[in-house]
């Protein structure tokens, strides 16, 4: 599969933005409607076992559309080190959002072949659940630390000896602040006893918020830009410590830089 994207970075266009001066395309709900037709086309082939790596890949290249198309603005950075490492590798990134997740697989996919650590209430879920079982995920519970340890240790090193890479966001939960105190060490810990690198990745996407209510579909900030970056990968030495602290780093420089006014 090519890369949907040339270059190590991209931007999204000026004239991408179009069709703004409709009033519906300025609505939550207009956005809503078309995320949930392609998740819903998504389920529909994945229930009928047509949905594969490809496919899954531009289902998520179809959101990263549907969000330029209704006010997003990209700006992504270090696209050339997902692959720079020929292995597969752990990806270590704070999560906001439920952007991140849907559009980092356009992105990683054409690259390396991968998967998500995940909350077992997607598997679980009617409409979300179809897809993300057809990817095989590493599947926890988040009530029983030590049992979700074992099953991440486990299955994520089977995965990545068998050429997977696997996407891990440390943090307990989405949130738009970064804690590095709630940052857990398990992706470095997964990728030390598989002997994989680590590929840290700092995300900024707030513009797509957690509801109140229905946490996956919050309000939307035209004034926020959607940033990613993707840094060199990292080989594990020693415990680890070293190398989370890097990754820490990485994701709160980026951070620092992207709050800065422009």
């Amino acid at each position: 599969m090519q890369p949907f994207i040339e270059g190590s970075q991209y931007d999204t266009p000026a004239g991408r933005r179009h069709g703004l001066d409709r009033l519906a395309r300025n609505t939550r709900g207009y956005f809503v409607a078309g995320v949930l037709n392609i998740i819903n086309r998504a389920r529909q082939a994945a229930n009928r076992g047509q949905y594969g790596d490809e496919a899954w890949a531009r289902s998520s290249l179809d959101i990263l559309r549907w969000i330029e198309h209704c006010g997003g603005r990209f700006h992504l950075r270090g696209l050339a080190n997902i692959g720079a490492d020929e292995g597969p590798v752990v990806f270590i990134s704070n999560h906001m959002s439920t952007l991140e997740t849907l559009v980092f697989p356009c992105l990683i996919e054409p690259y390396k072949h991968v998967t998500f650590v995940v909350k077992d209430n997607l598997i679980t879920n009617p409409f979300f659940g179809p897809v993300m079982r057809s990817r095989d995920p590493i599947v926890v519970t988040r009530n029983n630390p030590k049992e979700d340890f074992r099953i991440v240790m486990d299955k994520g090193k089977r995965m990545l000896a068998a050429g997977w890479s696997v996407i891990v966001f440390p943090q307990s939960t989405r949130t738009t602040r970064f804690e590095p105190q709630h940052f857990n060490s398990l992706g470095i810990k997964l990728a030390r006893a598989a002997q994989a690198h680590v590929v840290p990745v700092a995300i900024k996407t707030d513009f797509w918020g957690n509801g109140r209510f229905i946490k996956d579909f919050g309000p939307l900030n035209r004034d926020l830009d959607i940033h990613m970056a993707f840094g060199p990968p990292i080989a594990i030495k020693g415990s680890g410590g070293e190398e989370l602290q890097q990754v820490l780093a990485f994701i709160q420089e980026h951070l620092q830089a992207w709050s800065q006014p422009v």
